[in-house]
């Protein structure tokens, strides 16, 4: 197998290569590993060296053999150092895997190495001074996006076709969109957080991944979904599994569109544009397609989102090694202030808001079968445009900066539906743009079928960044 060969497949198609002897696992890895070094040195991807060798796994999974890459964005897998993105977390080292690493293990995916996230994983834009700007593999001046921005640059540009993500306002669906990838964020349960949280984030934030090709993800989430010992709160099972909605006949359904902005930000007319279009596409499948969106009280999503960042800076301040403040970045610094002055009533106020925000989006699904959104307000941002280092920033200031980009995306890590970014449009200058496809709670099914048809309907590209 060539560089050109191995980027062509996804990672169903690879695991079926090996499954059938066509082609062995280590001869998989070898030219992954030149694969990632390549679009590693142009998109600044990995925090670490390539993993030599690479992390163990099962031999009879459904990805056996299959490359893979997790995020530092906290304790993933024991021995493996991380950071989180930050200069204060030099020497850290994680002491057990998670229950989700154990389920990649089990999977046999074959980990080669660490994706970048910014500071904290509190941008999205992957831009950490610790490590420097990740890159768009479609253009290297511009973001990937954050705060999962290593695994989509990698995924995009052919090094692994599958990355470990997470997603606390959007990190996940954000660098899908920028980088041309699919990002699937579950519903809130479907996938563990354990053994150490019982809910990530106060339940806004989800562990998952970043694929090229919906079948991918569909196939995954078969394999890492369900329950951990002890979980406070779990989704309700899948009726058969996600592979076999790949394709099958999602039914008349009610789609509602909206390219306004729950925040009032403004939307750039070619991303507002790409979602209109899919829109239009899905009504001549048989849908019906009408203007509506879910009413958002932007206050209550913007006061969830300040009380998700202070569980981060919770974490932080009650580790037995205090990080240092004067090695981090500025708005880090703020979100700890913010933290330490913190009452238990602004807790229970953010948790209320969050409470109000979900009870309105979930009113919106008894009536709808699915909304369709941009991704993003913008198209891929210019390196240095969100300066994560400001110290003239307060933390608000902050997230209004952060929504005015990516608009469409953090409502529903506080309410908890599933979400899905599908890179379905494509800008004048060539960018991918990202289109948000939202389903009722636990609803993934759905998700898959729709976003199946549209894939077969609206094919992307590949990034072609590396060649042999």
């Amino acid at each position: 197998m060539n560089l050109n060969e191995y980027t062509g497949y996804d990672a169903v198609g690879l695991s079926e290569l090996i499954r059938t002897g066509k082609v062995t696992a280590a001869e998989v890895e070898t030219v992954a590993r030149e694969a990632l070094a390549a679009a590693n040195a142009q998109v600044n991807g990995l925090t670490l060296p390539i993993f030599s060798p690479a992390l163990s796994h099962a031999d009879d999974g459904p990805f056996t053999g299959v490359p893979f890459l997790i995020k530092d964005h906290g304790p993933v897998a024991e021995g493996v150092p991380f950071s989180i993105g930050s200069r204060a977390l030099p020497h850290v080292v994680a002491d057990h895997d998670t229950d989700l690493m154990r389920r990649f293990r089990a999977a046999g995916l074959v980990t080669l190495g660490q994706t970048t996230c910014p500071e904290l994983a509190l941008s999205l834009t992957t831009e950490s001074i610790r490590y420097g700007a990740t890159r768009n593999p479609w253009d290297l001046e511009r973001t990937a996006g954050g705060s999962s921005g290593g695994a989509a640059a990698l995924v995009a540009a052919g090094a692994v076709p599958v990355a470990h993500g997470s997603d606390g306002a959007g990190s996940i669906r954000v660098p899908a969109s920028c980088c041309g990838v699919v990002g699937l964020k579950p519903s809130r349960g479907r996938v563990t957080a354990g053994p150490d949280m019982g809910e990530l984030m106060f339940g806004m934030a989800y562990e998952f991944a970043l694929t090229r090709t919906v079948r991918d993800a569909a196939h995954l989430l078969d394999a890492v979904h369900g329950p951990g010992v002890g979980d406070k709160y779990t989704a309700p099972p899948p009726l058969r599994p996600y592979a076999d909605e790949v394709g099958a006949d999602p039914g008349r359904l009610r789609v509602a569109l909206t390219t306004r902005s729950w925040s009032g930000s403004a939307v750039d007319p070619e991303v507002a544009g790409a979602a209109v279009h899919v829109a239009q596409v899905l009504e001549e499948m048989g849908h019906h397609v009408a203007e509506a969106g879910p009413e958002v009280s932007w206050e209550d999503a913007i006061r969830a989102l300040e009380t998700e960042a202070m569980a981060i800076a919770s974490a932080l301040l009650l580790s037995p090694r205090e990080p240092d403040p004067a090695l981090m970045e500025a708005v880090s610094r703020k979100v700890l202030e913010l933290t330490r002055q913190a009452r238990a009533l602004d807790l229970v106020t953010g948790f209320h808001s969050q409470n109000l925000v979900s009870r309105s989006v979930a009113r919106f699904f008894t009536g709808h079968d699915l909304l369709v959104t941009p991704t993003l307000g913008r198209l891929p941002l210019a390196h240095g445009v969100l300066n994560y280092d400001d110290p003239d920033i307060t933390f608000r200031q902050w997230l209004d900066r952060l929504m005015e980009f990516s608009p469409f995306t953090a409502v529903f890590n506080a309410t908890g539906q599933p979400a899905i970014s599908l890179p379905l449009g494509r800008s004048e200058s060539g960018l991918p743009i990202g289109v948000q496809l939202v389903a009722g709670y636990g609803r993934e099914d759905l998700l898959f079928r729709v976003a199946a048809r549209l894939e077969q309907a609206l094919p992307w590209p590949l990034c072609g960044l590396i060649k042999d």
